[in-house]
This record gives C-alpha cells, structure tokens and sequence, in this order.
C-alpha cells in the first residue's frame, strides 16, 4: 500500500519546534577568512591592474577600519542568537522602496500533471487546494511536522513555519513592518479566515464550521461559488488592492488615510491582513508554463494584496499560480506546502474522496472600504502604474529532458554544480565575459537563519568557460579544468552554508559603521564591490528550487541581470528564467536556450572523458 504523504512529514512523538533550543548561535566571522574570500570573488571579474588596487584596499581595511569594526561587531553580537536577524529583515526588505510585485515571489502551480488546463475547473479545484493547504496550515498549529535535521544531524531551525501563514508585511513612510497573527495551539488562538478576492471585490470566508473542523472541498466549493457569483452581480470593484502594488512609501501613506478617514477602513484591513493567506479567483485561461509563470508575477492586479504572506490564485482553466512576500521565508516554504498539496493530489486521483455534506455555513462576508476623492484617485494612478509594472519584465521557464540527477550521479557529478557551470558556460558564450553570479546557500542550522550568498563566479570557473570552446585546448584539459570549477564550487557552497563566505558578514560590518556614523569604508566604494556583486548587483540572480515538482523565482536583482532559478529531478532540469524588458542586451528565452546549449556540450565532454575520480561524489 503506498505511504501516505503525512506519513512522510508528519511525526508522532516529536514537535515541530521543540528543539529551537539546541539551533546554533550565529557565529561572528574570521574577518581575515572573509577578506579572503571576497578578494578570490573580485579577481575573475576585474582587470590584473583593478585587482591590484582592490587587494591594496582591502589590505589596508583589515589592518585599521576593519578591525576596528570587527571588534565592535563582535561585542554587539554577545548575547545574540543572530545577529543578522533583525539587520537582514530590514535592509534586504523592510527598507527598501520599490513596489511589492517588484519583490514578491512568485511561481506555476505544479499541477498540470493530474489537472491539465480545463474549462470550467476554477472553483472546484480552488476549493481542494485550498483544503489541503488549510491541512498544512493546521499541521503547524498543532506543531506536527517533523523537526528537520541537516545532513550532519543538526537540528534546522522551523521558525519560518510561523511566518508563512497569517502574516503581512504593513507599510511604512520609511520602512515597513512585519506583523505576525499565527500562533501555534499551544500559545493561543489565531484567526481561521482567509480572503477572497474576485473580480477585484474582496470576501472574508471562514474556514472552519462550528465543530472546529477545516470545511471540505464540497464546503469549499459552494463557499467560493458564492463569492464568484455575487462578485459577478456587483460589478465593478473599488479597486483598493491596486493600492498594495504602490512604491512603499505612497502606500503607507495611502493607507495612513484610509485609517483615519473611517474606523471600518481599519476593520477591513485588519480583516485582509490577519487573514492565514488569500485566493484569487482569476480571469483568462494561461497557456503554457512561460505564459503562467508570467501570471504569476504579473498578472492582473484587481485579485492582489501583495502584501500576504502566501496566495494562491487559479484561473477559468483551472490552472494555479501561487505568490508569497519574501520578508517573512524564503521560496523553501513555497515548496513545502505546494509539494504537500500536489502529493496529496496524486494521492486522491485529483478528486475529493471525502464526505459530500455539507454543514450549515455562515454566508461569506463582502468587505467594502469608504473612500473619498483623494484615494480613489491614487487607486487610479496605482491602476494605471501597475498596468506599466505587467510589462516590465518576462519569465521563460524551460525543461531540459536529456538528463537530470540521475546522470550527474551516475557521473559522480553534482546536480547543482552542474547546473550553476552551465549557467556560467552560457552567461560567457552570450558575452564573452564572466558575470558577478548570487546563489542562494541556506543557514538554516542556525537560530533563525536565513541565507548567505554564495559566490560562484571563480577563477576555476572563468578558466574553464574560457577553454570550453578554444579548439586549441585538449578535451583532457577542458575536462580537467571542468572537475576542478565544480570541486571549487561544491567546497564552496558548503563554506557558505556554515557562513563562511563574506556578502553577511561584510553587511554587518558595514552596517556597524553605519550606525556609528563613521565615513563609508574605502571597500565599500571601490568600483570592485560593485563589480563583484556587492550591494545587491549580481547580474546573475540564481536559486535551486529544490528536487520536487515546484517552481518558482523573483524578479532580476539590478539592470541587465538575468535571474535564474532551477529545479533538479531525476532525469530534467527545469529552469526558470526572469529579465527586464528594458535590457536589450538579455533575453529570457535567448538565456534558457544557452544553458540548455552548455548542458548538452558538458554531457559530450563528460561521456567523452568517462567519470572522474576527482570529482565530488554525491
């Protein structure tokens, strides 16, 4: 009989947070180590007489300012369990101005197997989704999953359970606010509602009936009917969720007088923002998965409070996109709860196998804000704003199915690494130069830890892109260099996932001079900082969405960047591919098509050379 997926994640005898105890502290860096490998990162992308003066600077930095600094680093750090937390919450998110949509992630529904695009779907399979994520929700309250462990047995910290559902980022005239509602069962009550947003008017549906149960997909069903049909007979919507997609600051301000114009506007918001994740019940029938992973980043806004912490949207074809504020978790949470849902999907054959009664059900309630001249005038500038935002960017997600982790295993290659040398191979056929590249490496076996940038531009890498396609070096060679780039790599991203790489720790020291009000270190204006990545301008943005059916990304970091994010399954890597329009010099589809160009030239190299015995084992 096969295993049930709460068999899998579930567990009988342990709490999902009962060992944040034993999670590590956050340790200070060597900053000796630090300078070390930010000098490795700057060389490959700056000129022999750059370099030159970049190993001057910071030379000189780690002799007086950085010292100095680290020492101050270190006394603030004692006592702390992370001394990031707060830091990395606010500079990475909560201070930054640009507009929500620019921020959020976003990703397509992984469903297509067992619900392929189908008219007349949308309310029937919102309303299973929906149930089955309530089921995870439910789980968390009741702190039921397992407590995850790394690979060398350490505890991983949970806390980003709490922080997915119930959660909303508020906007402020300078910087924003996280405001967490979700409580475990244990620490008290939390709100069961969740909104509804359809032809832009917005509904509070009550997830639970009277006996404390979750309502079933049927329950769902007539629910989410309801709210589509009286969104139909209401017409036209006031459009407030347009606000949530406003540059922070003339949002905060926009709600500020939304507050003080009627104390039901307070109520109205307090109702979306506590909420434990909004649906969206969407317009149009997406195409193929480049056109849905579009929707999900851009799509129509009316439906939107980009503010929640998690949404869900599904469409008149029944196909499904989900969205979700970064502030709070990282993309991994999107992950958990869409591969829990599409498992237990698989599990029931795409249908309800359950009880088709239905309880008496409280109607869902219409939430209606009182505006005046001034509001509605903003929510038409940021309607018209957002309609300019749609066509900033395009995704191009592209599947890759002449190998996967099987062949890199069988080749005692690393999946990973593989796919972040293919994408270096094929940033430096498109420009004949290498790019300052981010990946996301994990911390979580740190007290709330989030991640640490992993830099995977290296000399190793930049030698062999340089050889892949220079006649006159030997196949030997290519391949030597090839195990050499992708030991470098996997050594590493394990440094970096036990921070000791150099972007967090380089933010802190930074940020303590900040705060003392002393002149910017030399090493932060040197033009290599910039050319290296520093200050958020990696011109590839890349992440490993994991080895499950889900997929997801965020829009580029800065001009001229491509964002790349990937999903590695046992026999096709899926990429996922993200740039802004405006950049005429980078194409989605162009990027996707060059990586898939270097997997197949890394495949003739490696069956051409046989397995390595140098090479990293799996």
């Amino acid at each position: 009989m096969p295993t049930a997926v709460e068999d899998i994640i579930l567990s009988k005898d342990e709490r999902t947070f009962q060992y944040d105890k034993d999670l590590l502290t956050l340790p200070v860096p060597d900053l000796s180590y630090t300078l070390k490998k930010y000098l490795a990162s700057v060389h490959p992308l700056v000129t022999p007489e750059e370099y030159k003066k970049t190993e001057a600077v910071v030379q000189q930095f780690a002799q007086e300012e950085g010292k100095y600094l680290q020492q101050k680093l270190t006394e603030f750090a004692q006592g702390q369990r992370n001394w990031l937390d707060k830091w990395w919450e606010d500079t990475a998110y909560l201070e930054v101005r640009l507009p929500a949509p620019l921020m959020n992630m976003a990703g397509p529904g992984p469903y297509r197997d067992i619900w392929p695009a189908q008219t007349g779907t949308q309310i029937p399979r919102a309303a299973v989704a929906l149930h089955y994520t309530l089921k995870f929700w439910e789980f968390t309250r009741k702190e039921m999953q397992k407590p995850m462990r790394d690979g060398k047995g350490r505890p991983m910290c949970m806390y980003q359970y709490k922080r997915i559902f119930n959660t909303v980022r508020v906007p402020g005239v300078h910087r924003d606010k996280l405001v967490h509602y979700f409580k475990t069962e244990r620490e008290w009550n939390c709100p069961t509602h969740i909104v509804v947003m359809s032809k832009g008017h917005i509904f509070r549906l009550e997830t639970m009936g009277d006996d404390g149960e979750i309502l079933t997909p049927p329950e769902f069903e007539m629910q989410l009917q309801r709210i589509k049909d009286e969104s139909i007979a209401l017409g036209p919507a006031q459009g407030v969720p347009f606000l949530t997609s406003m540059e922070r600051t003339a949002w905060a301000e926009a709600r500020n007088r939304l507050v003080s114009l009627h104390p039901q506007n307070y109520q109205v918001l307090q109702t979306i923002e506590e909420s434990v994740l909004a649906v969206w019940l969407e317009d149009g029938t997406p195409g193929d998965e480049s056109h849905l992973a579009n929707m999900s980043l851009l799509g129509s806004g009316e439906n939107r409070w980009f503010d929640k912490s998690l949404s869900s949207g599904f469409y008149e074809n029944g196909l499904v996109v989900s969205s979700a504020d970064h502030t709070p978790a990282e993309g991994i949470m999107l992950v958990y709860i869409t591969f829990y849902v599409h498992n237990k999907l698989h599990e029931i054959g795409g249908k309800w196998q359950g009880s088709k009664t239905i309880r008496p059900l409280p109607d869902p309630k219409h939430l209606q804000f009182e505006l005046d001249s001034h509001l509605m005038q903003s929510i038409e500038k940021a309607r018209k704003d957002y309609a300019e935002i749609r066509q900033i960017a395009t995704a191009e997600v592209r599947e890759y199915t002449k190998y996967g982790k099987n062949y890199c295993k069988q080749k005692r290659l690393h999946p990973d690494a593989m796919c972040q040398m293919a994408m270096q191979l094929a940033y430096y056929r498109l420009y004949k130069k290498m790019a300052p590249t981010y990946q996301t490496a994990p911390l979580k076996q740190f007290y709330h830890g989030r991640t640490e940038t992993m830099r995977t531009c290296t000399d190793e890498a930049f030698a062999w892109c340089k050889a892949m396609d220079d006649p006159t070096v030997a196949q030997s060679k290519k391949f030597e260099l090839f195990v050499n780039a992708i030991n470098k790599h996997n050594k590493d991203f394990a440094e970096a996932c036990e921070l000791k790489a150099c972007d967090r720790h380089l933010l802190g020291l930074y940020l303590i001079s900040k705060e003392e009000g002393r002149p910017i270190p030399a090493l932060f204006t040197d033009p290599s900082f910039v050319k290296s990545g520093g200050g958020g301008n990696y011109i590839l943005s890349t992440s490993c969405i994991g080895y499950t059916s889900v997929l997801g990304a965020v829009l580029p970091m800065c001009e001229n960047c491509i964002g790349c994010f990937y999903r590695i399954n046992e026999d096709k890597l899926t990429f996922y591919v993200t740039t802004w329009n405006a950049d005429v010099a980078t194409s989605s589809s162009g990027y996707a098509t060059e990586c898939c160009n270097a997997l197949d030239s890394m495949r003739e190299l490696v069956d051409q050379q046989g397995p390595s015995a140098n090479a990293t084992k799996l």
